[in-house]
């Protein structure tokens, strides 16, 4: 089966023009081959390879989850990224992922995430003590703390000392910024190797793997129940009642940190960023707050913070952390018009699905009552955790993340703007970029 011809092409040299505005932000350059072309253009890259850009929701659930199985994640996870993070859900393929998740799975449960609500809690009330009233703040650095840090609690509980959570705070930052500046720059791979750049950053790999080897030695010599993820990750057993070794351990830690604390952080920025520019959702939210005084647990809280979660769902989908997803066709493929041969290169705009005029009533507005009866009326076109089996393991866990520690903001202060208008950053995640707000005391 041949490629379809009827799909735009957008050319080498156009992408060779356009290559500086496309390693600080391809965003633009993207929407603008869309508003030109349509919900499909193939991209030339170099002489005789492609890679296609699509913003079809109904391409996109059928590649990601009515037709999965002829579709796997590109190089950039299965090998650019696992070089540094090990064969883990994120990275992994295969039988192999699916026995890693039917593994893990458990672990995420709800009733297993109840039991780290109180752990996440005290770390945000901790973290939030850096926050000074009446002060300008970037809020970024401090999210992309709390989130790393609850990552940490979560996992070890209490195993883990202080310069040992910053230096794999280190390690996991430096490793995504290398793999932005491989991905952005291919042509200077040589000099990468040749400079020794990438062995530093592998070599701060193994140095983030010795020191997760020192916190699971010492938990198993400890004889002490936690109930933290560790515990569950190492009493999980497969089929055949055998545990995880010790390499495929630290390779799901390691998964976990980079998959779990940097789309968070960005999240929890943007969400802070639009109700500063919109305090009457702060009010409804603290309304709300006000009316949750008498729940008996943190999760009675969750369930019962409906219009918090409107506003999360509404961020997500204007600033969808995920704002690519990638995959190639195991065999040759077709859908409507569209042909695809195998081996194609399919990268998926979540952030163009989630503002499509066509699928969404005043795209481009922040309205969080769309989502007043959840986000399922919306499922087969909004993706802020991907769709199908490969829908990210943790979602549940961040949205009681994100409940938590935005009512706890919104229960304290007041948020004002100090900024004119949202930045983005799109890097490996869709990043915030000079997040500065006022917190006024209530």
């Amino acid at each position: 089966m041949e490629d379809n011809n009827s799909i735009p092409e957008v050319s080498l040299f156009h992408f060779i023009k356009h290559s500086f505005q496309i390693l600080k932000n391809p965003l633009p350059f993207h929407i603008s081959n869309f508003e030109k072309h349509g919900d499909l253009f193939k991209l030339k890259i170099w002489f005789n390879k492609y890679i296609y850009f699509c913003r079809d929701a109904e391409l996109a659930e059928y590649v990601l989850q009515k037709n999965n199985r002829n579709y796997t994640k590109s190089k950039i996870q299965t090998q650019d990224l696992a070089k540094y993070v090990g064969n883990g859900l994120l990275t992994a393929e295969g039988e192999h992922w699916k026995t890693q998740r039917r593994l893990i799975q458990p672990a995420f449960h709800k009733k297993q995430i109840e039991l780290l609500l109180q752990t996440i809690q005290d770390t945000i009330e901790l973290q939030y003590q850096v926050f000074s009233a009446n002060q300008t703040t970037d809020v970024f650095p401090v999210f992309n703390d709390l989130a790393f840090n609850i990552v940490v609690k979560s996992l070890f509980s209490d195993a883990a000392n202080q310069d040992q959570i910053n230096r794999l705070q280190y390690i996991t930052e430096a490793e995504q910024k290398m793999l932005v500046k491989e991905l952005r720059q291919p042509y200077l791979g040589w000099w990468f190797k040749l400079s020794g750049t990438l062995k530093n950053h592998l070599d701060l790999s193994l140095e983030a793997r010795q020191i997760l080897r020192d916190i699971v030695k010492d938990r198993l010599n400890s004889n002490t129940v936690y109930n933290d993820l560790l515990d569950m990750l190492l009493s999980a057993t497969y089929e055949d009642g055998s545990s995880m070794m010790e390499q495929q351990l630290l390779d799901e830690i390691l998964i976990l940190f980079t998959a779990g604390h940097e789309t968070t952080s960005n999240a929890l920025t943007f969400i802070v960023q639009l109700l500063a520019k919109h305090p009457n959702w702060q009010e409804q939210i603290y309304e709300e707050i006000k009316k949750n005084e008498d729940q008996d647990n943190l999760m009675s809280e969750i369930a019962n913070s409906t219009i918090c979660q409107q506003v999360i769902e509404e961020a997500m989908r204007l600033y969808p952390p995920v704002y690519f997803i990638d995959r190639v066709n195991i065999e040759a493929d077709k859908f409507k018009t569209y042909s695809f041969k195998k081996g194609s290169n399919l990268l998926f705009s979540i952030f163009e699905i989630h503002r499509h005029p066509k699928l969404w009533d005043k795209p481009n507005t922040f309205s969080p009552t769309r989502f007043k009866d959840g986000s399922r009326p919306f499922s087969s076109f909004y993706f802020p955790f991907g769709a199908g089996p490969r829908k990210c393991i943790g979602n549940n866990f961040a949205i009681y993340e994100m409940i938590l520690a935005i009512n706890h903001l919104v229960k304290t202060y007041k948020i004002e703007p100090k900024f004119d208008q949202i930045e983005i950053l799109p890097l490996i995640t869709l990043k915030p970029k000079n997040a500065f707000v006022n917190f006024i005391e209530r």
